[in-house]
């Protein structure tokens, strides 16, 4: 768990990785998500940069990005970026489903993210349900179904539930809660 936040701006020792993400060909004024995002980790450090990248490339220049700070791994005020330095904003309040960015100009990009220990198939379907400019679906509201895992597989009568917190930390706070999911409950209200 994050117990403070760093100050100084975070220098990514790695070049950025290109992200699995998936954007709305459009925007659409109707449409509740952006798009969506498979970060490959719960670390910001690690994956920020290539999403401030590919969202710079298609928006213009990110100033500034939000997260939720249970979801994370770690958190800090800024970070570099290319020659930019972006600021990163981190609350509680913020759906664990989502990552905001905002352009230099002021546009705000909504996004799901979508647990780094889902499956393709799962992950791929609800990034499309959030790239769709058509979707009127809230981030929390798309069930991402990870896979149970080999030790403690779910029971065949688990129902789905919405993207929630962990009853255990050992999943750290504010992350998504993988109990009782299945790989055919892939999305809420959405398919």
């Amino acid at each position: 768990m994050v117990t403070a936040t760093r100050r100084s701006t975070v220098v990514p020792p790695n070049a950025p990785s290109v992200p699995r993400l998936r954007l709305a060909s459009v925007r659409n004024s109707g449409a509740v998500l952006d798009g969506g995002w498979w970060p490959r980790s719960w670390d910001p450090e690690a994956e920020l940069p290539g999403l401030v990248l590919a969202l710079s490339e298609r928006y213009g220049r990110i100033r500034n990005v939000i997260a939720n700070s249970g979801a994370w791994d770690d958190q800090f005020r800024r970070i570099a970026v290319g020659s930019d330095v972006v600021r990163v904003g981190w609350f509680t309040s913020l759906d664990a489903a989502m990552v905001i960015a905002t352009t230099e100009r002021g546009d705000q990009i909504d996004l799901l993210v979508v647990p780094p220990a889902t499956t393709a198939a799962v992950a791929e379907k609800a990034m499309r349900t959030a790239a769709d400019p058509a979707n009127v679906v809230r981030a929390r509201d798309i069930v991402v179904a990870a896979p149970a895992p080999a030790s403690a597989p779910a029971p065949a009568s688990a129902v789905p539930t919405p993207l929630t917190a962990p009853a255990s930390a050992s999943g750290g706070p504010g992350r998504y809660s993988d109990a009782g999911r299945d790989e055919g409950a892939v999305l809420k209200k959405a398919s």
